[in-house]
């Protein structure tokens, strides 16, 4: 019997386990569908401990958010519409985790049937959908305390300490012969080391104020009802912690206005699209703006540039240490994603005038 089997009949409770496969493509977790011979379907997944060193918290996390979220949408008239959270699930012995004989952490949750992700937007009624929920799920949580939450992944979304351990990375001796999108990438980085520091700079002068996230925005943790193409769910709950909202934002648009996707073939294909960063704030801030603050506007700029090079950062990093964060198909793969995300952000950088008149046009400045 293999672990994931195993792991499965502590918390399936129905019948026997009649199939188990693999399930998305994530970076960091392993996830696989579990269907029951009574055609229930629930999602396995085991926690990346490297890079979640306590997964417990993402528990408890999910717990409070959960609870959370009922009540808002219980008592919340604004709309007709909301969003579904997963359940989590409860294993066999009353925890709502199990661990593995190797000491690997695992939960499971619903299977939220009769939905689809997209990796890429392919019109604007997708990307309205996208700002729906986005603005949604904020609106949900935003008197949610960020004291009642653990920090999942410390040092997430620390833009200056990614750029610290670049520097770092970048001092180890190299083999030689480096490659020319290596030199490309390593150079584009240096030279934006005060983009890393602009958010956090405005956080500690007050003018930006910390909330409960979602922490990874991107659009495939987004799903679709397959007949309506309505946005139903936000997945992908483990960075949800403290933060601030402007990092859900602009990893939101990183995700969605570029349509060329995450790793494209040709990385010259990638742009940031005006027309669907424009569709997902626009419908964004129609759930939000009665909470978001002016200094919440003044930045969406410089989190929309910051996001994707921050990303890129990491990326290269990876590539400099080896690969230990990041799963990869092929070698370079880390450097070619890197150079993507450079990409959009010179492609935020060249259109920085109509996105900052974008915004202002959209919050009525």
């Amino acid at each position: 019997m293999s672990i994931e089997q195993d792991i499965a009949y502590k918390f399936v409770l129905d019948g026997r386990i009649s199939a188990i496969h693999p399930h998305g493509r994530g970076l960091i977790n392993d996830t696989f569908v579990v269907t029951t011979a009574t055609d229930r379907q629930v999602i396995l997944q085991r926690i990346n401990r490297h890079v979640f060193p306590h997964p417990e918290r993402i528990m408890e996390n999910l717990r409070v958010l959960s609870g959370h979220i009922q009540q808002r949408a219980a008592t919340d008239s604004a709309t007709g519409r909301t969003l579904r959270v997963p359940e989590i699930l409860m294993a066999r012995d009353g925890r709502n985790f199990a661990i593995d004989a190797e000491g690997g952490f695992w939960r499971a949750q619903e299977f939220i049937e009769h939905t689809r992700t997209y990796d890429n937007i392919s019109n604007i009624a997708q990307a309205e959908e996208i700002g729906f929920a986005l603005g949604r799920f904020h609106a949900l949580i935003h008197d949610l305390d960020p004291a009642k939450l653990h920090q999942t992944l410390p040092g997430f979304h620390d833009a200056p300490g990614y750029f610290a351990r670049f520097l770092q990375a970048t001092a180890r001796p190299r083999p030689s012969g480096a490659s020319r999108e290596l030199h490309q990438g390593l150079s584009f980085a240096e030279r934006r080391g005060g983009l890393t520091r602009v958010l956090e700079k405005a956080r500690g002068e007050g003018k930006l104020v910390v909330r409960a996230i979602h922490g990874d925005t991107k659009l495939n943790n987004f799903l679709f009802d397959i007949q309506t193409g309505k946005a139903v769910s936000l997945i992908d709950l483990d960075t949800v912690q403290p933060g601030l909202i402007q990092f859900d934002i602009g990893d939101c648009l990183r995700s969605c206005a570029n349509t060329a996707g995450e790793s494209p073939e040709d990385i010259a294909s990638v742009r940031f699209d005006l027309d669907i960063g424009r569709a997902v704030l626009e419908h964004y801030l129609a759930e939000t703006r009665g909470f978001l603050t002016r200094a919440d506007f003044e930045y969406l700029y410089d989190a929309i540039r910051l996001i994707p090079f921050e990303l890129g950062l990491r990326f290269l990093t990876d590539h400099l240490e080896g690969n230990h964060y990041f799963k990869v198909d092929r070698p370079g793969h880390n450097l070619h994603r890197a150079l993507a995300q450079f990409r959009l952000t010179a492609s935020i950088e060249e259109h920085e005038q109509p996105i900052k008149a974008l915004i202002n046009d959209l919050v009525g400045v």
